[in-house]
């Protein structure tokens, strides 16, 4: 098992650094918000709040990265503990269109979408008595910055030097790092229903870096130069989040399970140090960028950014032979509250929808060989207003779905409990509408990943 998770880090962390898309909404906010839900639950739509993927093992199969309290499915079974290890990654292809003119341009973009571990601490007794405890640790990306942006030519000034041309750069982003507990109590009153209760928390971490560069472009009859002016500013980003989750399992007779839950990420006020500085530059015979002078150059500008609460409810209904689930989420963003030291960002409050639902064609406890009874398909969409609100009001939706192949044989899953699925999501989406000024933004989202539910701490029987 060591061995095959080794290089799957090695991996995903190598995926950060290959990033080149170019979103200019990027520049608004703290960038372009990365999904916020493992590859399973993306397929659905992004449903995820009251959703636990478990089935004929009794324990899940992946981790649930939206909400802690569903770690409280994961449980010691046959005298071992299920360890989860769960690995994800995207590519996304994006096509900006502009509502005054028929320019088109076309980005992609591979990233690491998350790693996880997670494993149970319930001790014997604990299980015994219908109670259930596991811990989970891990990284992924919150915000992505990149973009590079030429003033077009009817907002490029005119004056009696020339033609004063701008350039908009920007890059960074913003991670956590997250240990996350979840606790679950079973046989609540006459239908022996279950809650379970869940806390994330860990370190924010990011840095963003702009750029504004100008310069002339002299009058057809001035021999002149001129040189190049830099306006630069590098943020970095720090500080501690808190995410509280429930979820609470109703169970009843010949009709199925009716799962509710919620989440609280509680507003984060991270402080950052900003260098801001404006230069005259120029190019050297080698063609490198050198600076011709500094007029301003401030270091460590120190302040607060508060990311505002965010508020989701969810409820998810898995019929009596598990076969189907169905589910909804709603979630709010008070991004009105956001605060920052460029106090012109164009963000407001936001609202999403989403909607899923998965098939498992395998039967919970009959013997069966079949490999494409073990597949789960899923499909769901989202909908919603993008936070960011310049150039008027720009929905966000998508329509989605994906696959769960599992890597295991049947033989193994239903006699052993260990179970290895290669996970899979796409998204075809837009975000925008031709109402609206400046442009508009297609993209498509590919994720793939691995679920890696094995014996980890198994009690041996015999040495």
């Amino acid at each position: 098992m060591i061995k095959n998770i080794i290089p799957l880090i090695l991996l995903t962390v190598s995926l950060q650094v290959v990033a080149q898309d170019n979103s200019p909404l990027s520049r608004y906010g703290i960038g372009d918000l990365t999904p916020s839900q493992n590859i399973i639950n993306r397929s659905m739509g992004g449903m995820s709040v009251a959703y636990s993927d478990y089935g004929i093992i009794g324990s899940p199969f992946s981790i649930n990265i939206s909400n802690p309290a569903a770690l409280g499915y994961l449980t010691n079974t046959k005298n071992f503990s299920n360890t989860i290890f769960d690995v994800g990654a995207e590519v996304d292809s994006r096509t900006l269109l502009s509502n005054k003119n028929s320019d088109i341009y076309v980005s992609n973009n591979l990233m690491m979408s998350y790693l996880q571990l997670a494993f149970p601490i319930a001790t014997r007794k604990m299980e015994k008595r219908g109670m259930s405890w596991a811990v989970a640790l891990g990284m992924r990306p919150i915000s992505k910055i990149n973009y590079k942006i030429e003033a077009p030519s009817d907002t490029t000034y005119k004056s009696k030097f020339g033609t004063i041309n701008t350039l908009y750069e920007g890059s960074g982003g913003l991670n956590q790092i997250n240990l996350s507990t979840g606790f679950r109590k079973a046989g609540l009153g006459k239908m022996k229903n279950e809650l379970s209760i869940g806390i994330s928390s860990g370190f924010s971490f990011g840095k963003k870096d702009i750029a504004t560069t100008r310069s002339i472009t002299p009058n057809p009859k001035d021999s002149a130069y001129y040189y190049k002016s830099n306006q630069q500013s590098s943020t970095v980003y720090t500080g501690v989040f808190i995410d509280l989750g429930m979820q609470y399992e109703m169970h009843f007779n010949n009709a199925g399970t009716l799962r509710i839950g919620d989440v609280i990420k509680i507003q984060q006020n991270l402080q950052s140090k900003e260098t801001q500085s404006n230069q005259t530059i120029g190019y050297s015979g080698y063609g490198e960028q050198a600076i011709i002078d500094s007029i301003h150059n401030v270091d460590d500008i120190q302040s607060n950014v508060v990311i505002p609460t965010m508020i989701s409810l969810g409820a998810t209904y898995q019929t009596q032979n598990k076969k189907w689930t169905v589910g909804a989420d709603f979630e709010y963003t008070n991004w009105k509250a956001y605060q920052n030291n460029n106090p012109t960002d164009s963000v407001n409050n936001n609202w999403t929808l989403r909607v899923g639902a998965e098939y498992y064609p395998a039967k919970g406890s009959a013997v069966n060989k079949n490999y494409l009874s073990f597949i789960k398909y899923r499909a769901g969409f989202y909908y919603g207003p993008n936070y960011v609100t310049t150039g008027g009001t720009r929905y966000d939706y998508a329509l989605t779905g994906g696959f769960s192949f599992p890597l295991t044989t049947p033989r193994i899953i239903q006699s052993r409990g260990d179970y290895v699925t290669l996970n899979t999501s796409f998204e075809i989406g837009a975000r925008g509408n031709k109402q609206s000024t400046g442009l508009r933004e297609n993209y498509m989202r590919f994720a793939i990943g691995v679920s890696m539910n094995a014996r980890w701490f198994q009690k041996r029987n015999y040495d």
